[in-house]
């Protein structure tokens, strides 16, 4: 912002700023390199679709989790 007020301060002209830098979903990135990660690992192949594998994962999780619940007791 200083340089804008200086440059109209001196009666210069603006540069025109260059094209911004491609934007980079980091997610799909993140979720890649952890699918890579798991495959070397585990001898998968890498091109498993990661998020429908997190939700099946997630309901398996919240399933076991339901089940260790102890019931309530009134009283």
């Amino acid at each position: 912002m200083e340089q804008v007020v200086a440059a109209k301060v001196e009666g210069r002209r603006l540069e025109q700023p260059q094209a911004p830098a491609p934007v980079v979903d980091l997610m799909a990135a993140l979720e890649e390199s952890v699918r890579k990660a798991h495959a070397a690992r585990s001898g998968e192949p890498a091109n498993l679709p990661g998020r429908k594998r997190a939700a099946a994962r997630g309901k398996k999780a919240t399933a076991a989790a339901r089940s260790c619940q102890r019931p309530s007791v009134s009283g």
